[in-house]
């Protein structure tokens, strides 16, 4: 892929702001895969490394896509409308070009999975889907996200939840209340998988150690008697 791509950005037209809009489009499918903006720097630094470099808006800072997520787009080309007040960037992607998990962010809505959503009506997504959404909301910051309130908490915050989340399954499971178990430990797996992603362990990982136990076969730890 091309890192010597050459634009006239001092011809270009941004807004009040210091912004252009950027549609993404596959080069391979033509499909358009999302619409981001660019300030001058994030432009700049695209042209530069042939991987898309956007602006967030909610949160005032640059971001990389895939930075974190490994959703990597690189870049073909770059080229103005007809106004040069907006762009448009052919990239050959590596995954989703979506934080849901999908090919594009137009291929259909969808609700978003987000700790306090009501049940039903979201799209089936899998653990590794869950993984990946919550990988680009990190990379992101969407403003309004409980997922976004959580990274931009810190670790702290996430181990309080994880704690929290871990205690009332243990109050639902005593109960007997198979649905609110189920519900619970739902919960404590989301606010799990947020620990995972703020301290960058993977799935693999995991399922790695859990595979090199055994733990249907032979005891791991031993517990102290009293």
């Amino acid at each position: 892929m091309r890192t010597d791509l050459e634009l006239d950005v001092g011809a270009l037209r941004f807004d009040e702001r210091g912004l252009i809009p950027a549609v993404v489009q596959d080069l391979r499918s033509r499909k358009v895969l999302t619409l981001a903006y660019m300030n001058r720097e994030s432009l700049e630094i695209t042209l530069r490394e042939g991987r898309t470099c956007f602006y967030s808006r909610s949160r005032g800072t640059l971001w990389r896509k895939g930075e974190t997520s490994g959703n990597v787009q690189r870049v073909a080309s770059v080229r103005p409308d007809c106004d040069g007040d907006a762009l448009l960037v052919e990239v050959v992607k590596d995954g989703p070009a979506c934080h849901r998990g999908t090919d594009s962010c137009f291929d259909g809505m969808g609700a978003e999975i987000e700790a306090g959503a009501e049940k039903g009506g979201g799209p089936h997504l899998t653990v590794d889907d869950l993984y990946r959404l919550l990988q680009d909301r990190n990379e992101r910051r969407p403003e309004g996200s409980y997922t976004t309130y959580l990274f931009e908490k810190g670790l702290e915050k996430i181990l309080k939840k994880c704690g929290e989340e871990a205690t009332e399954v243990v109050i639902a499971a005593m109960k007997g209340a198979r649905e609110e178990t189920i519900y619970e430990l739902a919960d404590l797996c989301y606010h799990a998988l947020v620990l995972m992603v703020q301290c960058g362990v993977t799935l693999d990982e995991v399922r790695g150690e859990l595979a090199s136990r055994h733990v249907v076969d032979r005891k791991v730890k031993q517990e102290t008697l009293r």
